[in-house]
């Protein structure tokens, strides 16, 4: 069983994810995260920040992340996004025009050990920040000890993944009719250039890019017809 919190008046952000004995979001004290507006450069504070309409571009890390929340969601102009928790499972309900493209990503970013290991299908695609794509399990699956590099990289129409450190941190994803993928980013002390630090982002998604601008046909999530498109984030420790 897993617990969690949220902290709605700054962005719906998760400051916690309780289980198999340990907290496994990461945290960095940043006073600055308290006081963001729209369209704010993102304020890294750790947690599991709600990434949408895009993840890399415009509003940067989204929109819904720098927003006042209330416990019916957020209102962001182009789309209003809800989210309920019951029991080890996440519920997202998005409302907008018919057609309305989008990426979202559960930016989530752990606190792991230097033996830390990302499980997925074998066979599964990784698109690897400057275009290369590899094939999983890749080098990219040991999540430490730092050494200096920062790289992203999605795990393609890849619904599941499993967070192996000592304990089993498992997510998944179930998204009828959507391209669903898991984002990476395996930061260790390799950024920012001259105040480097570690994080660890494992980041189920709709969509297989990070930067809605740059998605091509079936690489961005697509409001359906009724205006409504919803989706589940089951997450499990053991």
């Amino acid at each position: 069983m897993v617990t969690v919190a949220f902290d709605l008046a700054h962005g719906g952000r998760w400051t916690s994810l309780r289980g198999a004995g340990r907290e496994w979001l990461w945290h960095r004290p940043v006073s600055e995260r308290l006081g963001v507006r729209p369209d704010d450069p993102f304020v890294d504070a750790g947690g599991l920040e709600e990434c949408i309409p895009t993840v890399r571009g415009v509003p940067d890390h989204g929109a819904a992340w720098s927003r006042p929340w209330t416990e019916a969601g957020v209102d962001c102009g182009d789309f209003r996004l809800s989210r309920t928790w019951a029991g080890d499972t996440a519920t997202y309900r998005l409302e907008a025009e018919p057609g309305y493209r989008f990426v979202w990503a559960a930016h989530a970013l752990l606190d792991l050990t230097p033996s830390a290991v990302l499980e997925a299908p074998a066979g599964c695609s990784a698109r690897v920040d400057g275009g290369a794509v590899v094939e999983w399990p890749s080098p990219l699956a040991r999540l430490g000890p730092d050494d200096g590099t920062a790289v992203g990289a999605i795990l393609v129409d890849c619904p599941a993944v499993t967070v192996a450190d000592g304990e089993r941190l498992t997510f998944v994803l179930d998204a009828p009719g959507q391209p669903v993928s898991v984002a990476l980013w395996r930061n260790l002390r390799g950024w920012p250039a001259g105040n480097p630090y570690r994080s660890i982002g494992v980041e189920p998604m709709l969509g297989r890019v990070f930067d809605l601008a740059e998605a091509g046909p079936g690489d961005a999530a697509v409001v359906p017809a009724s205006g409504v498109c919803e989706w589940r984030l089951r997450v499990s420790a053991a």
